[in-house]
């Protein structure tokens, strides 16, 4: 796991700008991580601790493999021969199965003739008025 530490909570989400000017104030080189997940860390450059590898030096066909230092990326093909250790490249993915944007023209939705109504007629129309009756819990018992 390289200089990880994960004994911290995430901060995924929490908007730390505020306590990051605080922080560099005394700490001139500190950098916050992890606002918006891990991937952020692939577009920064920052000196790292001695005896310890870089963890963003990987780019995939569909862009960089961000955090490439937590895991081992393992290539397995078909015709690759028992003993053969080289790099067989990407995988060469057959025509029409890889995911783009589309942007072309939409075509009109179909619209239901009945939105809006119920799927289902009601078993019974008008059901009678029933009172219910309350009880707030009192104290922490039966928890």
């Amino acid at each position: 796991m390289n200089a990880m530490g994960h004994d911290v909570p995430t901060m995924i989400g929490v908007d730390h700008r505020g306590m990051t000017k605080k922080i560099t104030n005394l700490i001139p080189d500190y950098m916050a991580m992890g606002e918006r997940g891990m991937a952020d860390m692939a577009e920064m450059q920052m000196p790292l601790p001695d005896n310890t590898i870089p963890m963003m030096t990987g780019e995939g066909p569909f862009g960089s493999v961000e955090m490439g230092g937590m895991f081992s990326m393992l290539k397995v093909r078909k015709d690759q021969k028992p003993g053969d250790y080289s790099d067989p490249g990407w995988y060469k993915h057959p025509e029409g199965t890889v995911a783009y944007e589309f942007t072309g023209e939409l075509a009109k939705p179909k619209r239901s003739g009945n939105a809006g109504q119920p799927s289902m007629k009601l078993a019974q129309k008008n059901q009678p008025h029933i009172e219910l009756q309350v009880r707030k819990p009192t104290g922490h018992s039966g928890h």
